[in-house]
C-alpha cells in the first residue's frame, strides 16, 4: 500500500486578500471571545468581492477560476496483500489517526448517554448544575467524547497486536514427547475473560461506525 494525501486546499478570495493587505490591523476580541479584525477590513473585502448590484467583481471571478484549477493531492495504491486481512491493514492506519485526533482535538461532538458509563452521562449528579439553558453543554460533554476515543484507540491497539488474546490461554507445563492431542487437551481457556475482551472490542468498533462522521479536529 502507498498513500499520499496532501493538505486541504485553502480558499483564497477577496476577503482573504483584504485581510492580508491590512496586515497591520490588529485583531479585536468580540464579546464571545473570538478574535477578528475591525469591521472596516471586512467591508474592504466586500468592496473587493462585489459590485454595487451584488454581482461578482473581476477579482472574485479570477479567484474562482484559480480555485477551479487547484486540486488536493490524493494518491492511494492498494496492493493485493493489503486485502489478505483488510481489517488488520486498516487498523494499522486508523490507530495512529485516532491517537493524533485525540492529541489535537479542539472540540467534541454530541455523544449519547447510552454509549458511556453512568458517571459520564449528562444525567449524572451535578453534571448540569452550571447549565442555565436546556441547550447548554453539561460538564461531562467533553469527557464522553474522550471516553469514546479511548475505547476506539484501545480496540484498534488490540486488533493490531497479534498476541492481544494470549493472556486468556494457559498452555500448562510442556511434557517432552507428548502428542499433539495431549498438548491441546492441557490448554485452559479463560472463556469469560476472552468473551468480555471480544465484546469490548466489538462495542468499540460499533462506536467507531456510529461516530465516524464526527472524527474531525
Amino acid at each position: 500500500m502507498k498513500v499520499k494525501i496532501g493538505p486541504y486546499i485553502n480558499w483564497i478570495g477577496p476577503y482573504q486578500i483584504a485581510d492580508a493587505l491590512c496586515w497591520w490591523a490588529k485583531p479585536q476580541t468580540d464579546e464571545s471571545g473570538f478574535k477578528s479584525k475591525a469591521d472596516w477590513v471586512h467591508d474592504f473585502g466586500t468592496w473587493l468581492a462585489e459590485r454595487k448590484d451584488g454581482s461578482n467583481t473581476w477579482l472574485t471571478n479570477f479567484c474562482n477560476w484559480i480555485e477551479s484549477k487547484r486540486k488536493r493531492q490524493i494518491y492511494v495504491k492498494i496492493d493485493k496483500y493489503d486485502t489478505w486481512s483488510a481489517d488488520h491493514t486498516l487498523a494499522l492506519i486508523v490507530l495512529p489517526m485516532l491517537r493524533q485526533l485525540k492529541a489535537t482535538q479542539h472540540g467534541a461532538p454530541s455523544v449519547d448517554d447510552a454509549d458511556v458509563p453512568a458517571p459520564l452521562r449528562s444525567t449524572a449528579p451535578g453534571a448540569r448544575d452550571k447549565c442555565e439553558n436546556d441547550w447548554d453543554t453539561d460538564d461531562n460533554w467533553h469527557y464522553r467524547w474522550t471516553y469514546v476515543l479511548d475505547e476506539m484507540i484501545w480496540a484498534f491497539e488490540q486488533h493490531c497486536d497479534d498476541n492481544s488474546t494470549d493472556k486468556f490461554y494457559n498452555h500448562g507445563v510442556e511434557v517432552a514427547g507428548e502428542s499433539f492431542e495431549s498438548k491441546m487437551n492441557r490448554i485452559q481457556i479463560d472463556e469469560v475473560g476472552l468473551k468480555a475482551h471480544q465484546a469490548r472490542k466489538q462495542n468499540a468498533f460499533q462506536l467507531f461506525g456510529k461516530y465516524y462522521q464526527n472524527l474531525w479536529d
